[in-house]
């Protein structure tokens, strides 16, 4: 099959998007299909060979962060070559809503189309307002994915119609035989993210972190993600900031070897999540997990079943929870078995499959009425005869 996949935010700035799409196309071109991904990217990008660029991108305030995107006239012009040259059998857009690469697909593209809805904002009010744009575009759709049950909701409320909820998936193996690091374990906390955006909650866990220090001093906390590190620690005592260490952006061997290593991953993220990668990701190599209990989030880790969960924000319940889990071996062993088990229905072997299941079932659609509109043409012809 020739699938053609789009994504809307820039592929030199790393996200849960980005990943999610870099990691499809990898599962389909394994299985022997031919994909080709459509993307903005800077210049000077190293890009995979399957990768497109439809050129730079800019940075837009977006559900409640930042995101790179890309739009105008040459970027229309770029992606309708990228649509013609690529004679795709099915297209498969994610976010057709952003004002980016997506929509400008969904305008141009013809056949069938998937898309796949990230967003989870349940008061978005540029999405009410920008609907009669989207309209004519989201029509054209002939099947709709969202990755939890949370951006599905968003879709309802805001654009109507439904889909069908196939989460994002992760390469579970990859993770859980990757080798461990000596100089990351021992008392280590992990957070992985953009340090300097709030709503990754990087500021809650540095509130909490005087008081895990009181009960544990030998603790650590591992900070991984870009983003500036003086003002990160800025809210700590003098004596307490050598107890973080940076470690800047990592390569995904590099954050599979730190999840396997560190004794809790926090995530500490206070709103504008749709699903929650990082935690599949941590569950995958055996990391238990201390989450904000965001819906989402709680969806993840299966109600509270497979990770301990802290309200939302509230750094005090946060230290108690780590405080907690940092001295009890046997709990951390505990959710690594439930967190192992449950991460299973992730694995691109089950996601991949039903990400397939609906490509073959608008293409097939699509050839039915080809095909119908072809006999009906020939029955025209035969009439006029």
């Amino acid at each position: 099959m020739r699938i053609g996949i789009v994504c809307p935010y820039s592929w030199d700035v790393p996200g849960g998007v980005q990943f999610h799409i870099r990691d499809l196309a990898d599962h389909l071109i394994r299985l022997g299909h031919s994909v080709s991904v459509l993307a903005p990217a800077d210049d000077d990008t190293p890009l995979p060979p399957y990768v497109v660029s439809a050129g730079r991108a800019v940075p837009v305030p977006y559900n409640g962060s930042v995101a790179r995107l890309n739009f105008g006239f040459l970027s229309a012009a770029r992606v309708r070559r990228w649509l013609h040259e690529g004679t795709f059998d099915v297209i498969h857009i994610h976010e057709p809503a952003s004002p980016s690469l997506g929509l400008l697909s969904c305008w141009a593209a013809r056949g069938p189309i998937v898309a796949t809805f990230h967003t989870s904002n349940p008061r978005s009010r540029a999405m009410i307002a920008a609907y009669p744009i989207l309209q004519p575009a989201l029509e054209k759709i002939s099947a709709r994915i969202a990755v939890s049950e949370y951006a599905r909701r968003t879709l309802v409320e805001h654009l109507g119609g439904d889909a069908v909820v196939i989460p994002n998936g992760v390469d579970v193996d990859f993770f859980a035989e990757a080798e461990p690091r000596e100089e990351w374990q021992g008392g280590t906390l992990g957070f992985i993210g953009r340090i300097d955006e709030p709503r990754k909650g990087l500021p809650v866990l540095m509130k909490a972190l005087p008081q895990i220090l009181a009960a544990r001093p030998d603790t650590r906390l591992l900070v991984a993600g870009r983003g500036d590190e003086e003002e990160a620690v800025a809210s700590l005592p003098a004596e307490m900031r050598s107890r973080v260490e940076f470690l800047g952006m990592v390569s995904d061997e590099d954050k599979a070897r730190l999840l396997r290593s560190v004794d809790v991953y926090v995530a500490p993220n206070t709103g504008g999540e749709s699903f929650g990668i990082i935690l599949v990701e941590a569950m995958s190599a055996g990391a238990p997990v201390l989450a904000s209990d965001l819906d989402a989030f709680t969806q993840v880790l299966d109600q509270g079943a497979a990770g301990e969960l802290f309200a939302n924000e509230d750094a005090e319940a946060l230290a108690k929870a780590a405080i907690g889990l940092l001295g009890d071996p046997q709990r951390r062993a505990e959710l690594r078995d439930r967190g192992a088990a449950h991460v299973r229905r992730f694995d691109w072997s089950t996601v991949g499959a039903d990400i397939l299941a609906v490509y073959e079932t608008v293409a097939a659609g699509a050839a039915a009425v080809d095909a119908d509109e072809r006999l009906g043409l020939r029955g025209r012809w035969l009439a006029r005869d």
